[in-house]
């Protein structure tokens, strides 16, 4: 989940919802009952009109969209039916849904419509991954108000396509779903194949387990806080202009926040090395370290060297989309994954060199504002 949603902004356009229906292998139902309405593109002049969702037909709105997703290596069928069907050689398949929703999850005028479609991808990779799965395809879900400019879907389009083919070559966009709505939303839906390999699960670690980490640890809590204090105009309100000018400062932070690139790869190589449990890390360290405790029945001691210059931000600055993993403490750490810690046997309690540490992260129902930005 992510954190994006602490100041005020205006309101989105209201959508009116149509009737849904399939079409090419996707059920849809923008704005059937909204009246047509000429809006520019984000950043225009004003002085060119653009074709927005309400504007198009189902149809059209799908030819935009298909040639620019990619195919899965798994599918017998994709888009153009009722269902796709996919190959699924391990004869299981691991299944994993997240949303992304204007206003608690994102803000318009800091995302690209190219940064909310990998996003919604990458968070949905890393989910699988964490199971010790390989991505192979996704099923994504859209609604929209009907101004949004179909400029907006296909850079949304775009992302999705870019973030699987550099994190997960191979996963495709085999189906999904268009409404209309008064905020943006994305839904994704992502599978993955075991490869004949036991899942990984948040109950396996032992005590006497190293933990150890892959990926970024507290970058994209630092590039929200970078948002929320520069990307914001006079009355706290998301700005376009503020927050490029913050991503141009500081890309890695922010881009860490608008578009991660979990470690996709390096979830399977945990399994293969003999992970004993494995999540995503996506609320925050301390919340998400505390999940894996409980499930498993052990404590978790961090060193607090191995966490990084600001120890606040990685145990709950949250949305840092790594790979939280246990090993045994003899097993060979695969490259990529550095020890961050030690399972110990006081169950459910997580430390930072044996001391308590003031609980952070991301929860939804406590994050948001009411702002959709």
């Amino acid at each position: 989940m992510t954190t994006a949603a602490k100041t005020p902004a205006a309101n989105s356009p209201t959508a009116t919802a149509g009737e849904s229906r399939t079409e090419h292998g996707v059920d849809v139902g923008v704005g059937a009952g909204a009246a047509a309405t000429a809006s520019t593109d984000p950043g225009s002049t004003g002085a060119a009109p653009v074709q927005t969702l309400a504007e198009l037909s189902e149809g059209q709105v799908l030819a935009r969209i298909f040639p620019r997703l990619p195919d899965a290596a798994t599918q017998l069928l994709g888009p153009g039916d009722d269902a796709a069907v996919l190959r699924a050689p391990d004869g299981r398949f691991v299944v994993t849904t997240d949303m992304m929703i204007q206003g608690p999850d994102f803000r318009m005028a800091w995302s690209t419509p190219h940064d909310l479609g990998w996003k919604a991808a990458a968070t949905n990779l890393s989910d699988v991954a964490a199971m010790g799965a390989r991505p192979t395809a996704l099923v994504v879900a859209i609604a929209a108000p009907p101004s949004t400019p179909i400029s907006v879907i296909e850079g949304i389009a775009d992302g999705l396509r870019d973030c699987c083919e550099a994190l997960a070559p191979g996963c495709g966009v085999v189906g999904g779903d268009l409404s209309a709505s008064d905020a943006l939303t994305l839904a994704v839906t992502a599978f993955g194949d075991l490869e004949g390999r036991e899942p990984v699960l948040r109950s396996g670690a032992r005590p006497g387990d190293v933990v150890a980490l892959a990926g970024g640890l507290g970058e994209a809590g630092a590039g929200l806080e970078l948002l929320f204090r520069h990307g914001v105009d006079a009355n706290g309100v998301p700005d376009a202009a503020l927050a490029s000018a913050v991503r141009e400062q500081y890309p890695v932070e922010v881009g860490a926040q608008l578009a991660p690139s979990p470690p996709i790869d390096l979830g399977p190589a945990a399994a293969i090395a003999g992970a004993t449990a494995m999540m995503d890390l996506s609320d925050g360290l301390f919340i998400d370290a505390g999940r894996l405790a409980k499930a498993s029945g052990v404590g978790i001691d961090f060193a607090a060297d191995a966490l990084g210059d600001s120890i606040g931000l990685a145990l709950g600055g949250g949305e840092d989309h790594g790979l939280l993993a246990t090993f045994p403490a003899d097993a060979v750490v695969p490259e990529g994954f550095r020890v961050i810690g030690t399972a110990t046997d006081a169950a459910g309690a997580v430390l930072v060199d044996g001391r308590t540490h003031e609980q952070g992260g991301w929860d939804p129902y406590r994050g948001w504002d009411g702002a959709l930005g």
